[in-house]
């Protein structure tokens, strides 16, 4: 019998995957939290099926979105993700995981670590919630308004309350799947 899901993640086996082994478990690896950083802001105006479907062209084309080789992209590096169909092709996005990367080094300078520094955001334990349809579940929040508040303050972009709280949910700072579901308990442990 197949187990009870959010209802957003459908059939594609790509999405039931995604939605049973990564979306809202808890996340505090630096590199991954990154990767889902820059990944939400390329979704921007786009369904997330359409950027995790070229999850893997991101990660060739951004060198496993290792911040330090991003940071120092330049024209022709620009050029070359502007060519290249295995990512979205918008150079705003492109230029904004450039700046996003520079903006992530300074902020592990003075923080430490980006984990750290998003996980004191809420007192180092996802926010619990107990939704019952998806008609409930907010587009942004107070908490993701303060975040991109002050992401962009530090200097990112692509990073508004609305993904923010996308990547909340997906990193697991917030857990958001139904209480129907069989990752809600899941991911709480």
């Amino acid at each position: 019998m197949e187990p009870i899901r959010c209802p957003w993640a459908g059939t594609d086996p790509e999405y039931v995957r995604y939605h049973d082994e990564e979306w809202g478990a808890p996340l505090r690896d630096d590199r991954a939290l990154f990767e889902l950083l820059l990944l939400e802001g390329a979704q921007a105006g786009l369904s997330w099926i359409t950027v995790l479907k070229r999850r893997e062209g991101y990660r060739r084309a951004f060198e496993g979105f290792d911040p330090e080789q991003i940071a120092r992209y330049g024209p022709a590096d620009v050029a070359r993700l502007l060519a290249d169909p295995g990512i979205v092709r918008n150079r705003l996005k492109v230029g904004s995981a450039i700046r996003n990367a520079r903006a992530f080094l300074a902020l592990k300078e003075e923080r430490g670590s980006f984990s750290d520094y998003l996980w004191e955001f809420t007192d180092g334990r996802p926010v619990v919630n107990r939704w019952k349809s998806m008609s409930e579940l907010p587009a942004s929040t107070m908490l993701s308004d303060r975040i991109s508040t002050d992401l962009k303050r530090r200097g990112f972009n692509f990073v508004g309350s609305v993904i923010v709280y996308a990547f909340l949910q997906s990193a697991g700072l917030v857990n958001d799947h139904l209480v129907s579901c069989f990752r809600w308990r899941e991911c709480q442990k």
